[in-house]
């Protein structure tokens, strides 16, 4: 469950630059409206690089469920037809809706603090809740939300641990952060994911580092309709 301790010590002052708040009526409306992955109707290129990967992608909503998604290159090359078997054999890259995970249900609200205001942003820090009766992440991380005032969009996401945890007997994470970044809607133009940074800190029965970093960046989005199933 959420350490209410540390609640307490940020509502007393304790706690530097933090300020204990409702969220406000503009930030619940800019939640209720937010969505991580990209927007429906629109097509992209995805780029994804990690120490063992590097993928460009093509997603298109205007073609058939199973013809969507297109390996465009793979470690800086043309993928060969061995790679395009086995990349169109991936579950999730044969069509269907556009999802992310949605933290909006597990925020704390009783936990809101307002980490600062510049009067166009507004940056508010969560503690979450447990999905489910096997999470046993949750209440070691918080939720930070930029809030866009002039747009009354979503800019940023960072989910951060505030302390080292064990998600099983064996592992123990030391850090473990997400942070998503989206652009500014404008005119006909929703707000769009534009990066993905993740990095993890830990080991595995006490000696086999679980040290990894992956980006993934979204770029080239054009508006296409929906093909007619």
């Amino acid at each position: 469950m959420v350490h209410r301790f540390f609640r307490l010590l940020g509502c007393l002052g304790l706690t530097a630059a933090l300020a204990c708040a409702a969220p406000s009526p503009e930030l619940s409306r800019a939640l209720a409206d937010f969505r991580a992955a990209p927007p429906a109707g629109w097509a992209f290129t995805q780029v994804t690089v990690s120490e063992d990967k590097n993928l460009t992608e093509r997603y298109d909503p205007s073609r058939p469920p199973e013809e969507r998604w297109t390996l465009l290159e793979k470690d800086g090359r043309r993928p060969t037809e061995a790679d395009l078997a086995t990349y169109r054999e991936q579950p999730g890259k044969r069509g269907g809706e556009l999802v992310a995970p949605d933290l909006t249900a597990q925020l704390d609200a009783d936990t809101a603090e307002l980490v600062s205001d510049d009067g166009d942003r507004a940056v508010w820090r969560f503690r979450l809740r447990p999905g489910n009766d096997e999470d046993f992440v949750a209440a070691h991380m918080t939720a930070t939300y930029t809030l866009h005032r002039p747009t009354g969009s979503i800019e940023r996401v960072e989910l951060a641990n505030f302390e080292p945890f064990d998600p099983s007997f064996f592992v123990k994470v030391n850090e473990a952060r997400t942070v998503m970044e989206f652009t500014l809607p404008e005119g006909d133009r929703p707000a769009r994911p534009r990066q993905i940074s993740m990095r993890v800190r830990g080991r595995s029965f006490w000696f086999k580092s679980l040290d990894s970093e992956l980006s993934v960046t979204y770029r080239d989005y054009e508006a296409k309709p929906a093909a007619v199933p």
